[in-house]
């Protein structure tokens, strides 16, 4: 005889509560009242700033349209932008063969090496650009030949050092001291197991270095050197003191001639070297990316793509509110 289980209540127990599906559970939010109200501080901020500089007559926002691509500023800019060029790609080259001196097992090489990172590093800039300038005072005429001995060539140092010679041996110099240590630095970021990894292999060094070394190097290397970089951009002014008339040189010399101009022609300046710097941070963002496959699970998303997703999730989310 089949007998039934019948559940027994007892009298005066409420009914238990029946939970909906999941499916109709509503999530809500976390709320963050305190990164809303950090954000419209920030944006009243942001707006005082903007208002203040869009009205107050003191910055004569006409003028500095008037100024902001004329010949003489653009003459200034181009000229900004060759210094910094080759000053880059020749600093660049001698902070890698500086970084290799100071990692070899040669002393007389890594002795020589921390002495030129140490010299330069402790040296001001614009001492070693006024010293280059008149270093034709010292040394009238230069030579090739046997050393102590006869010379083959002379050299008559006024006509080779004209004033971008000067700013770019100048600035390579100083240039080639730090990018040793960014090089350096990254160098030692690479695991030992790598190098040992490479010579177990029994490949030439100079395979080692160039396809394996090097490549995770630039991980570690790109961000310190682009901001060495971004220093150089804003370094250059400093060569309107060898009578070189980039960007900041040019706008001294219009301040001069139109004194009445002086505060525009400083915002024409800031305004380009805000456009130079945010230029090598596009560059330098890409790199970076560039450089991290392999090392990470998925790339992070480009500026058009992190653009795309949050338009999506937007619309997602309208259609979610739409539907309920």
């Amino acid at each position: 005889m089949a007998e039934s289980l019948v559940s027994v209540v007892p009298e005066g127990t409420a009914d238990p509560p029946i939970t909906p599906p999941l499916q109709a559970q509503r999530v809500i939010p976390l709320r963050h009242p305190g990164r809303w109200l950090t954000s419209v501080l920030v944006l009243v901020l942001l707006a005082q700033v903007v208002h203040g500089l869009a009205t107050n007559p003191f910055y004569q926002w006409d003028r500095f349209q008037y100024w902001f691509a004329r010949p003489v500023i653009t003459n200034g800019l181009a000229v900004t932008l060759e210094v910094t060029a080759y000053s880059a790609v020749l600093g660049l080259l001698g902070g890698v063969l500086l970084a290799l001196a100071r990692l070899s097992h040669n002393p007389v090489l890594r002795v020589a090496s921390w002495c030129y990172v140490w010299l330069f590093r402790s040296v001001p800039l614009i001492v070693v650009l006024l010293f280059l300038y008149n270093f034709s005072a010292l040394y009238r005429t230069l030579s090739l030949g046997v050393p102590f001995g006869p010379a083959f060539w002379h050299f008559d140092e006024s006509r080779l050092a004209t004033d971008l010679v000067i700013a770019v041996v100048g600035l390579s110099l100083n240039e080639a001291a730090y990018a040793a240590e960014v090089v350096r630095a990254g160098i030692l970021s690479v695991d030992q197991g790598q190098h040992e990894a490479a010579a177990a292999l029994g490949l030439p060094r100079r395979y080692q270095f160039t396809r394996i070394v090097l490549p995770q190097a630039l991980r570690a290397i790109v961000p310190s050197y682009v901001n060495q970089l971004i220093g150089l951009v804003k370094s250059t002014s400093l060569v309107f003191y060898v009578s070189l008339l980039d960007l900041f040189g040019s706008v001294q010399s219009m301040g001069s001639t139109y004194p009445g101009d002086i505060v525009p022609l400083l915002l024409v300046a800031t305004v380009w070297y805000v456009i130079l710097t945010s230029v090598i941070s596009v560059v330098q963002f890409y790199v970076e990316r560039h450089y991290a496959r392999g090392a990470l699970r998925s790339l992070p998303p480009t500026p058009v793509q992190r653009l795309r997703a949050t338009v999506s999730a937007a619309r997602t989310r309208v259609r979610r509110e739409a539907a309920a």
